[in-house]
């Protein structure tokens, strides 16, 4: 790993840092979710503690389908790099043989 790769945008940071980015905002839905549980005028009720459920499921897995993608889309920049090395490769051999 080269610091002239990361300059360049040869390397991205952002599929390395997806892992913390992701624990950082489960761990904020998790406490928003509680926080909506027990905080309020009210109290603890069960209407309370549904909807805090609520947010803690499907912020999860809200937050879990946002990152894929952006994964995915990472992903498919590695794999274009890989078959434009192939094709160079394959190109730079072929030329070679004639």
């Amino acid at each position: 790993m080269n610091i002239k790769d990361f300059f360049f945008f040869n390397r991205f940071i952002t599929p390395t840092a997806i892992t913390v980015i992701y624990w950082l905002m489960l761990l904020g839905v998790f406490i928003g979710g509680i926080a909506e549980m027990f905080g309020g005028y009210y109290g603890f009720t069960f209407q309370s503690f549904v909807s805090g459920l609520l947010i803690i499921v499907i912020g999860a897995i809200t937050i879990r389908i946002y990152l894929e993608i952006i994964m995915v889309i990472f992903k498919i920049n590695s794999n274009l790099e890989t078959i434009a090395k192939n094709s160079v490769k394959k190109t730079t051999d072929k030329e070679g043989e004639e």
